[in-house]
């Protein structure tokens, strides 16, 4: 069967901005419509969004440049040209979570209740900006046979190679973020102990990225026989089956 022809024209490739900032504004909607769900104070979440975000872009680059160590000690200033392709999700899902859990903490926040809080929305904002890697190019996928494959053939695209149907990873990742998001929002009031909804989303995550880097073809890093970001999504699957099965004490009166 012949794949799908997806041609990707400047004004598409450079959309990935876009839905990035689409993806955070939709994140910080969801999360104060949470926090006020859960009696929260509304009035914390767009700092901590702000910490969650710095922390996310600044994570994000330095472990793509950590990837690719020899092409940026040959070009050094291009470590701050994010425009041309260079952002690893799990950095950022790290530093930003390190940022955001500084903030909590010194705003005295309630750990477990606002994790809960953030969980939907953090992964709704996932899958709304895999749609910018998806106009881009990047994270593409293996070549394929499949009827949905798709073929890049913009130069500016960062897909490789132009011209052949790839796994649409992209597409693979943003549709498994908002299954989750969906899931999350479904069980979040059945859902009684604190802390457990974002255990639930990062463990259904983690399990996917697990599942859909076996049809990544992009470089991602090397760690023995695995790839860096296979070891990160292996932590956070773990991180999330201990929120999961860990119950906090109650406090006695």
């Amino acid at each position: 069967m012949c794949p799908v022809l997806f041609e990707l024209g400047p004004l598409t490739v450079h959309a990935y901005g876009v839905f990035v900032a689409a993806g955070y504004l939709l994140a910080l909607g969801w999360t104060l419509a949470e926090a006020r769900r859960l009696g929260l104070d509304q009035g914390k979440v767009p700092d901590l969004g702000l910490w969650v975000l710095l922390g996310g872009f600044l994570g994000a680059r330095l472990l793509y440049v950590a990837i690719h160590p020899l092409y940026f000690w040959a070009h050094p200033l291009e470590i701050v040209m994010v425009w041309k392709g260079g952002l690893v999700l799990f950095g950022g899902v790290l530093s930003g979570a390190l940022l955001g859990l500084v903030f909590m903490r010194k705003m005295g926040l309630p750990l477990r209740p606002w994790l809960d809080a953030l969980a939907p929305g953090l992964v709704l904002g996932q899958g709304v900006g895999r749609l910018g890697c998806l106009s881009a190019g990047c994270c593409y996928g293996e070549t394929t046979d499949l009827p949905w494959g798709l073929v890049f053939t913009d130069p500016d695209s960062l897909a490789r190679p132009l011209g052949l149907a790839l796994h649409p990873t992209q597409a693979y990742h943003a549709a498994s973020d908002l299954a989750v998001f969906a899931l999350l929002v479904a069980v979040r009031s059945r859902v009684k102990v604190p802390g457990r909804l974002m255990g639930l989303g990062l463990f259904l995550s983690a399990a996917f990225r697990l599942l859909i880097e076996c049809f990544r073809a992009d470089f991602r890093g090397e760690l023995g026989p695995f790839t860096v970001t296979q070891v990160l999504a292996l932590g956070i699957l773990g991180l999330g089956a201990g929120l999961l099965v860990h119950k906090p004490k109650e406090k006695k009166a």
